[in-house]
């Protein structure tokens, strides 16, 4: 049996859907499903149970209470960048992940949980050390301190961990998560609405729409998930992304070039995003390549063209 957090959210669907193709074992699901919307990313995968995360949590404090695990991919968070509801923060994202460290290594249970790029913040440098770690806002930091509680016990932990620091996920299955969707979603509904792409205005030092984030395919994230849980020998904390840093206005050219049509706009940045936002990310992925790991991602013309392709059909 393997347990998928999450797993009616954007990753973790996917991640189910993949492991649907690549092992024979039950998969467990455990969500929220307070937002009913997301029971869409679940109709067509094939999952043996479906739990409610509350009830899950309450079932960690007995392990006999569940069979063998293969394997815990913790996808379950509050991902909402713009929520600064700290205590909630911390319950949902530090002591959910404490909790599920602390079952799975007492059961012996490999665990790979989702981080996040948002610890590096403020950062020029996308590197996994601590003195890069800048989060921006209590989204960032939940993830950050669940990160530094894991280095602090790492050593004496037995069984396998590995922390994936996602960059800007973008994919199928994202239709749920309204703002927090990638940009390529909302382009794609702005061309389609509107004939028009929005594009932010130029901000820190950056032209109209040249703020650049690496933009990973949700596929590839998915693959480093499956590598990491083919290889427990495989320890720590990687960044997962594509180490390429692309522009805004490439995503939106990507989405014309796909519909053949379209044009930009650019609109004033946010007040409310200054101060907050991230107008640089690149994936330093030196870590991740020197565990063995060599796939190369996709770039945001092909990845773009994919999604739109499987989102249309």
């Amino acid at each position: 049996m393997i347990v998928v957090t999450g797993g009616a959210g954007f990753i973790g669907a996917n991640l189910v859907k993949r492991l649907n193709r690549e092992t024979s074992e039950d998969i467990v699901v455990v969500d929220d499903l307070t937002d009913g919307h997301k029971f869409r990313n679940l109709v067509d995968l094939d999952i043996a149970d479906y739990l409610d995360r509350a009830d899950f949590q309450q079932r960690l404090t007995q392990p006999s209470a569940f069979g063998p695990i293969s394997a815990v991919f913790h996808q379950g968070a509050c991902s909402t960048t713009t929520e600064w509801d700290g205590r909630y923060m911390l319950r949902n994202n530090f002591e959910y992940s404490k909790q599920l460290l602390s079952f799975c290594e007492q059961a012996g249970v490999p665990f790979i949980y989702a981080s996040s790029a948002a610890v590096y913040g403020a950062s020029e440098t996308f590197a996994e050390h601590p003195r890069f770690e800048r989060p921006l806002n209590v989204y960032g930091y939940s993830k950050l301190l669940f990160d530094q509680y894991y280095r602090r016990h790492a050593t004496s932990l037995q069984t396998q961990v590995v922390g994936l620091r996602y960059f800007n996920v973008y994919g199928p299955r994202e239709q749920h998560k309204g703002s927090m969707a990638s940009v390529a979603f909302h382009f794609n509904n702005q061309l389609r609405d509107q004939g028009s792409v929005r594009l932010f205005e130029g901000s820190n030092g950056f032209a109209d729409g040249e703020q650049r984030r690496d933009f990973v395919y949700v596929d590839d994230v998915v693959d480093v998930n499956v590598w990491m849980f083919q290889h427990p020998e495989v320890r720590g904390v990687f960044n997962c992304g594509t180490g390429r840093a692309q522009t805004f206005n490439e995503v939106a050219q990507a989405v014309i070039d796909y519909h053949d049509r379209g044009t930009m706009t650019y609109i004033p940045f946010p007040d409310h995003l200054r101060g907050a936002y991230q107008s640089f990310t690149e994936a330093d992925l030196s870590q991740l390549r020197s565990v063995g790991y060599a796939h190369e991602m996709r770039t945001v013309q092909t990845g773009v063209a994919q999604y739109l392709a499987e989102i249309s059909n």
